[in-house]
């Protein structure tokens, strides 16, 4: 299965969406960054004790959840900023395979 960015956006928007209506949550900047500083402080924790230098035990399944929260809240922002990440990406990682081939 191919999946596109696009469907994944599409995917945390719809769990975004129930999440915001179950709990009155007001998606603002506050809760787009703060969410996702968050989540990166989970994949980190999760890659410690994983890689045994956090408290208690860690597992490769822990650690891809919350590298797939991560990804769902920067998609979340990139979709709430109205930013394409495929283009984004490409348009700024792209130039330096354009500068090494010339």
């Amino acid at each position: 299965m191919d999946t596109q960015l696009s469907d994944l956006t599409d995917l945390a928007r719809r769990i975004s969406d129930i999440y915001a209506e179950r709990f009155g949550v007001d998606r603002d900047a506050t809760w787009y960054l703060g969410k996702m500083t968050e989540e990166l402080g989970e994949v980190t924790s999760a890659y410690l004790k994983l890689a045994g230098q956090g408290r208690g035990m860690g597992s490769r399944a822990d650690l891809e959840d919350e590298v797939a929260d991560l990804l769902g809240f920067v998609l979340l922002f990139a979709d709430w900023q109205g930013i394409d990440p495929a283009k984004a990406l490409q348009r700024k990682w792209g130039r330096y395979l354009e500068a090494q081939e010339a």
